[in-house]
C-alpha cells in the first residue's frame, strides 16, 4: 500500500502589528481569500486525508480551519503538533516517520523554509520557495511512514494560489 503526503504552507500572513510574536500572526486579507480557495482545489483534486497534522501557530491553524471546512474534515480530528512550528527537515521527517501506518493520505500544514527543504529532500527535485498556501502532493511506493527518507518520494502535483488567482485573489485568465 502506498502513502501520500500533502504539504500545505500556511496562507499569507499579516505583518502589520508591530511587536507581535511570530507565533500569533493572523492571516491577511489575501490569506483569508486564498486558504478556502485552495481548500476547494484540494476537494476538486479528490484529496481525502485520513489525518491532518498542523502547526499550532495562528496562521497555520487558520489555514487548517479553512482547508477542513472546504474538504469536510472535522477540525476536532486535526493533530496540532508544536514540532511542526519552525521545524527543520530532520524534525519534519521525524513527524512523518512517526505517523501511524493505518493512515494512507496525510496532510501537514506548516511553514517555510522547512517545507521547501523537506520536499526537495524527499523528491530530489528543485522545488524552491513554496508560495504561501502552496500545496505539494508527494507519493511514496512504501507501506510504512517509517521508511520515508531522502529521495523516496515522487512529486505528483504542486499548486499555489497565483496559478489560479492573481495577487489580490482575482481570477487569472487561463
Amino acid at each position: 500500500m502506498s502513502k501520500t503526503l500533502i504539504l500545505i504552507r500556511h496562507a499569507k500572513s499579516d505583518w502589520s502589528e508591530n511587536g507581535q510574536k511570530d507565533f500569533d500572526r493572523e492571516l491577511n486579507q489575501r490569506g483569508h481569500m486564498d486558504a478556502p480557495r485552495m481548500g476547494g482545489k484540494l476537494k476538486e483534486m479528490g484529496i481525502v486525508p485520513d489525518l491532518i497534522v498542523s502547526s499550532p501557530a495562528n496562521r497555520a491553524r487558520l489555514t487548517t480551519e479553512y482547508i477542513c471546512e472546504q474538504i469536510g474534515y472535522p477540525l476536532d480530528n486535526v493533530d496540532f503538533q508544536e514540532d511542526v512550528y519552525e521545524a527543520s527537515v530532520r524534525t519534519l521527517l521525524k513527524v512523518v516517520n512517526e505517523l501511524d501506518d493505518k493512515y494512507k493520505t496525510v496532510v501537514i500544514v506548516g511553514h517555510n523554509p522547512g517545507f521547501s527543504y523537506l520536499a526537495e529532500n524527499l523528491t530530489h527535485t528543485e522545488i524552491g520557495n513554496i508560495p504561501t498556501c502552496g500545496i505539494l502532493e508527494l507519493d511514496f511506493d512504501l507501506d510504512s511512514w517509517a521508511l520515508i527518507s531522502q529521495n523516496t518520494a515522487r512529486l505528483k502535483s504542486f499548486i499555489f494560489p497565483k496559478m489560479f488567482f492573481g495577487g489580490a485573489g482575482e481570477k487569472v485568465d487561463q
